[in-house]
């Protein structure tokens, strides 16, 4: 009996062998790489943008660090003020942007005086509260206008431009397989991304300051709209 057993053991190990494919190794094996085909298939929706950025500001000049400082701070209290009147919680964000002050130089070198400029950034949904409000900010000047759109409103789509991206894709596979004499396709790898619009504001429209403090209006703004993209890449292994 103690003779047999080290021939059991050896068989089992050789038995192993014979079959890698078939026993231990077949979860970690792809399939070979033969008739492999690469696909890209994308989709995409317009959203209109719901986020309107209207970024207010004031500059000052003077002999005076501190003066200058003085000034840039009392036209952005003022505004602020006014700004807070009408925030409302996700309708109308209200935040101070760029507060700086730094040195005018002389041709010949030296500081002959000081300059500085304050920020004050109003952003929101409510898109005709915001327009209203920039007419009655008086002691700052518009200097950009922005729409973009928010997250949640992406969210609500991506879901379903990732959906058409798949089908798109998967459209693809059985129509190239069967281009190419066979019966279907099995997924080896594939990704999926969804692209939006940048979240940061860009600058849209620039003012001269007389102009705006002379006309005081309500500024007249239109969202446009903003593309949401997914795209689906990957491989398929004909069959």
């Amino acid at each position: 009996m103690k003779a047999l057993r080290p021939a059991c053991a050896s068989g089992a190990v050789f038995l192993a062998s014979l079959l890698p494919a078939t026993v231990g190794a077949q979860p970690t094996l792809a399939p070979p790489a033969q008739a492999v085909l690469g696909l890209s298939a994308s989709a995409n929706v317009e959203v209109a943008k719901d986020l309107l950025s209207v970024t207010f500001s004031s500059t000052r000049d003077g002999a005076d660090a501190n003066t200058v400082q003085a000034q840039l701070k009392q036209a952005l209290d003022a505004a602020l003020a006014e700004a807070k009147k009408a925030a409302r919680p996700g309708q109308v964000e209200v935040q101070t942007g760029n507060f700086s002050i730094y040195p005018r130089y002389a041709a010949k070198g030296g500081i002959n005086g000081w300059q500085g400029s304050a920020e004050l950034i109003v952003e929101g949904r409510d898109l005709a509260a915001i327009g209203q409000l920039s007419a009655r900010i008086t002691t700052m000047t518009v200097a950009r206008v922005a729409f973009r759109l928010s997250r949640e409103a992406s969210q609500k789509v991506e879901a379903e431009v990732a959906a058409e991206a798949i089908a798109r894709y998967r459209a693809r596979a059985t129509e190239y397989a069967k281009q190419f004499g066979y019966a279907g396709y099995v997924i080896r790898e594939v990704s999926i991304t969804t692209t939006e619009p940048a979240s940061a504001p860009i600058p849209m429209l620039r003012m001269q300051s007389a102009a705006v403090s002379s006309v005081g209006d309500a500024l007249s703004v239109e969202p446009g709209k903003a593309t949401v993209t997914a795209t689906v890449n990957g491989t398929v292994q004909m069959r």
